[in-house]
């Protein structure tokens, strides 16, 4: 079960998706971390589909990544007395704490923090967006506005309030519960939503510990104000193309995305590009040349990992749309100007670094030097093979952990193949295995190099460093 490709896939699994055999499908098509969203389905859906992905774990003997998405925070409007509103520009349109269902003057908002947040001039999207209004003038209960950009309103639609960071924790109540049972289940993953700043994921931080890894879902602009100091907390970075686009004009997501590929590639975080990558793909079995394209460029920034939402979740063609995003970044990764580009965007390490930088940059050139056919990390904790991705290197990283949880996470990392294998005693051990290991999964032949890579005393976290190099 080797990907012949560096970047990974992940999938959402949904109504379309929850059969084992449909699953399987997926899995052989390409996917590496599956993701459930926990905006949408119960906590026996969830749980059914943990168990599905365990037993296809075990049937297959490959470690599989399971990403749980929570939901955030949901604000939106109330209720109208006689159905959906038309709202035109230049009119006014009160928005306020009144239970009473709305009409064409008004509509209940509630959420007092938005009320605490907000001064004169600040804008509110309503429905993503298709609705724009200015308030006027507000108080701790009330916002008077004016519609900027008109349209129909129907009830409970969403409110978003570019530029003001909201006093709202990126937890809800029923964020908690889910997590309590991502966590009970054995997630790899949990994702947060709704992150404005740095204190947001402290807090997640503080509730998961060690049990799951982090992904950090950027999508509020407040978020990509202090993108260096959320990454650096974050376990991996999700790029939310959709609520950015939301909050920010579509004109300016493309450059923010390649801001985060480079800063998570700089700070060694892997990175997610996900949101409408094969939207049309939901109602047809092939993508537009647009989404072809907008897969292919997230592949040659250098994202480690590419994700499906509605196309593999509620879509028609759920495994079509894993085989395409499979074939689009194999595709891109045997152009020669990939590699280029990989080279060009790599970000050197500076003096002054610590030991294990200074390892794998010298396993970088090694591999160069030598045409290695693999790099061969041996980690507990993944830090190792992390570092190892980090340089993005011409040959393959095969990555050995005797911890299941590790390999499971790093299912989500570029280039990486992760086995879960015995512990090892000595250096000379772990050689032998790696050889062993290339060979059965066809990563080397007898007479190739590999080199390796670990930290010392094994089983110790964030000590890379040592560099072997064997002959197969």
């Amino acid at each position: 079960m080797r990907r012949t490709r560096n970047a990974k896939i992940v999938a959402t699994l949904g109504p379309a998706s929850s059969d084992p055999a449909v699953v399987r499908q997926l899995f052989m098509s390409g996917v590496d971390v599956f993701r459930l969203n926990f905006s949408h389905g119960s906590h026996a859906d969830h749980s059914e589909r943990f168990k599905v992905l365990r037993a296809l774990e075990q049937e297959t003997g490959r470690p599989i990544g399971i990403l749980a998405d929570l939901q955030g925070p949901k604000l939106r409007i109330g209720t109208f007395a006689g159905g959906p509103v038309m709202l035109a520009p230049g009119e006014p349109f009160r928005l306020d704490l009144d239970a009473a269902p709305g009409d064409q003057r008004r509509a209940r908002l509630p959420h007092p923090e938005i009320f605490a947040a907000l001064v004169p001039g600040a804008e509110l999207l309503l429905d993503d967006g298709k609705l724009r209004l200015v308030v006027e003038r507000c108080g701790a209960d009330f916002a008077e506005t004016r519609v900027l950009v008109g349209g129909k309103l129907s009830e409970r639609k969403g409110v978003n309030v570019p530029g003001v960071v909201l006093p709202i924790t990126a937890l809800t109540d029923k964020d908690r519960k889910d997590l309590a049972l991502a966590l009970e289940l054995g997630a790899d993953w949990i994702a947060l939503s709704f992150v404005q700043r740095p204190e947001d994921v402290s807090e997640a931080r503080e509730l998961i510990g060690d049990r799951a890894a982090i992904v950090v879902k950027l999508e509020k602009p407040s978020a990509v104000e202090r993108l260096d100091e959320i990454v650096a907390l974050a376990d991996a970075v999700m790029v939310a193309r959709g609520d950015l686009g939301v909050e920010l004009p579509a004109e300016r997501v493309p450059a923010i995305q390649k801001r985060i590929v480079r800063t998570c590639r700089r700070l060694g975080k892997p990175v997610i590009v996900a949101t409408q990558m094969l939207e049309s793909m939901i109602e047809s079995p092939i993508p537009t040349r647009a989404e072809a394209s907008d897969v292919a460029t997230a592949i040659y920034d250098g994202a480690d990992a590419v994700m499906l939402s509605a196309e593999s979740a509620s879509g028609k063609y759920p495994v079509v749309a894993v085989d395409m995003m499979n074939r689009i970044i194999e595709q891109v990764e045997a152009d020669p100007q990939y590699r280029q580009l990989i080279d060009t965007s790599h970000t050197s390490a500076r003096p002054g670094g610590d030991v294990a930088e200074a390892v794998c940059c010298a396993m970088r050139r090694a591999v160069t030097l030598l045409h290695a056919a693999a790099i061969v990390c041996y980690t507990s904790s993944g830090h190792t093979s992390l570092r190892a991705a980090r340089e993005r290197p011409e040959s393959p990283i095969l990555s050995l952990t005797p911890r299941l949880q590790t390999a499971r996470r790093l299912a989500l990392v570029w280039g990486v193949h992760s086995v879960h294998i015995a512990d090892v005693a000595d250096v000379d051990q772990m050689t032998q295995r790696a050889c062993d290991i290339a060979r059965r999964d066809h990563f080397a032949q007898a007479g190739q190099y590999i080199v390796a890579i670990a930290g010392m005393p094994f089983g110790t976290a964030g000590t890379t460093n040592l560099i072997r190099i064997a002959t197969v």
